[in-house]
């Protein structure tokens, strides 16, 4: 019992002073004065995994900006053949060897439209990756090329995000 009286103590002042000196982990030194932040996501993937991974990320960086007082104008551009994975009619082969993914791909993309976040795909890219743009979901808008929205946006002064 004595011993499990010592082990409580040192237990209980190893915790305080951890705590005491823990560090808190924010963005405040980046974010300092910064009332919007405007940004302009490239993506450009070459696999449905690594897809579905940056979206759950990008939801989780619009919550930091919001979790930290700043009001995040975000704008997503996808180009490549990252429009593949988008879409909601895969070949069959494709969408067994990856339904999780391209499961979390459409959830995201919803979660994302929620959010507020405006989500564009290159024409280009879905023509030559022969995507049927009436299978691109109702949350992301079609435009003629991916390029000339990516150069719109940063000279809106949306900040590039390139991800690839």
């Amino acid at each position: 019992m004595k011993n499990m009286g010592k082990l409580f103590l040192l237990s209980l002042l190893f915790f305080s002073f951890t705590t005491l000196n823990a560090k808190e982990i924010n963005d405040k030194v980046a974010l300092n004065g910064i009332k919007t932040a405007k940004s302009v996501f490239l993506i450009d993937f070459t696999n449905a995994a690594k897809t579905a991974f940056y979206l759950r990320v990008i939801e989780g960086t619009h919550k930091g900006f919001v979790n930290q007082g700043v009001k995040p104008k975000m704008v997503l551009v996808f180009i490549g053949e990252t429009v593949k994975y988008l879409s909601t009619k895969q070949d069959e082969a494709f969408e067994m060897e990856n339904e999780e993914h391209l499961m979390s791909i459409q959830e995201s993309i919803k979660n994302i439209s929620k959010l507020g976040v405006r989500m564009e795909v290159c024409a280009v890219a879905t023509k030559v990756f022969n995507v049927d743009n009436n299978t691109i979901p109702k949350e992301m808008d079609i435009v003629a090329d991916g390029f000339i929205s990516l150069i719109g946006w940063q000279t809106q002064d949306h900040k590039l995000v390139p991800i690839f």
